[in-house]
């Protein structure tokens, strides 16, 4: 008798964070981190989940990648012919290849800097 009370009080009282809700907020936290190499939308996992550090470094990382992209759009239009036919598509190329990978790193809850660039922390 003793036993079914306690474990009643357990039931209706402590309210201990459950798996599936950890695994709900892993899973949010882990599309924000992947919407993060979206161009403008690094900003998502700040936004969403401030205190997370694992959104914090895929923000950071997805910001290193819109940079280095306006970087090349901006210095392959400049330059004529060599920066149209080599720049450009070169540029374009390697920026996907990060988004790619960033993408990949995010959805398996990896923090793994991207290479080239991923070396600066501009988020912290």
């Amino acid at each position: 008798m003793a036993e079914e009370n306690n474990d009643k009080q357990t039931q209706a009282g402590d309210e201990k964070p459950t798996d599936q809700k950890v695994s709900s907020d892993l899973e949010q936290v882990k599309i924000m981190a992947a919407l993060a190499y979206v161009g403008i939308l690094f900003f998502l996992p700040l936004v969403t989940h401030p205190n997370s550090s694992f959104g914090k470094f895929h923000a950071n990382q997805g910001l290193l990648l819109l940079i280095t992209g306006i970087a090349i759009n901006t210095v392959g239009s400049i330059i004529p012919f060599i920066g149209w036919f080599i720049i450009l598509p070169l540029g374009w190329l390697f920026t996907f290849v990060l988004f790619v990978m960033g993408i990949v790193n995010a959805l398996g809850l990896k923090k793994k800097r991207l290479p080239v660039i991923g070396g600066f922390d501009l988020i912290k």
